[in-house]
């Protein structure tokens, strides 16, 4: 039984962030200096307290998903480099993604559809809930927020041109990312970002 959770609607890939969260987890920094850095010294320069520590949260979560060589690439790496090694850690976090990306944009790509298309998302959820009954908690919001989240992280990721078009672009990974996912031995994760799953 597959669990999926909504946790992806804090945010999309967030960058400038997680460059910053990177670097404290290179630094290895203990809880009281995560602390002080998330909630007092507002690294992440955020409005309310609460959003940063939402947002810290879930950049840790990708980022402890995936092998500590990713981390150096998303601190100090070039925007692409990090870009695609972040868009792997937020792969490896979430089932949902995955799956959205093997089920609905590499079939897109294999069909030769030039667009993603929007209103194939109700049937996805649809088939996300005969898995893990305990999404059809999920709110309207909810569901739209992941929705906006999900084609933002495609179009930063280049898997679509823009959020607005929906073209879908064929996958070009940077070989630093490629070689960090082979060092890491994800294999899987590769062939799923060259939409090969």
């Amino acid at each position: 039984m597959k669990q999926y959770q909504a946790d992806l609607s804090a945010g999309s890939l967030m960058l400038p962030e997680s460059r910053i969260v990177a670097r404290l987890l290179l630094d290895g920094v203990g809880t009281a200096a995560w602390e002080q850095a998330i909630r007092i010294d507002n690294v992440l320069q955020k409005s309310a307290p609460a959003t940063a520590i939402r947002q810290a949260r879930l950049i840790r979560l990708r980022l402890e998903a995936v092998d500590r060589s990713f981390w150096t690439l998303i601190a100090e790496g070039d925007k692409e480099e990090a870009t695609q090694a972040l868009f792997a850690a937020a792969l490896k976090h979430s089932v949902l993604l995955q799956d959205f990306v093997r089920e609905v944009v590499a079939d897109h790509v294999r069909r030769l559809e030039k667009n993603l298309s929007p209103r194939i998302w109700d049937r996805f959820l649809a088939d996300c809930e005969a898995r893990d009954p305990a999404v059809q908690q999920w709110s309207l919001s909810t569901r739209k927020k992941l929705l906006q989240v999900i084609i933002r992280m495609l179009a930063e990721a280049r898997y679509l041109e823009t959020t607005r078009s929906l073209r879908l672009l064929s996958p070009h990974l940077h070989p630093a990312v490629v070689r960090v996912l082979k060092s890491a031995e994800e294999e899987r994760l590769l062939r799923l970002m060259e939409l090969d799953a």
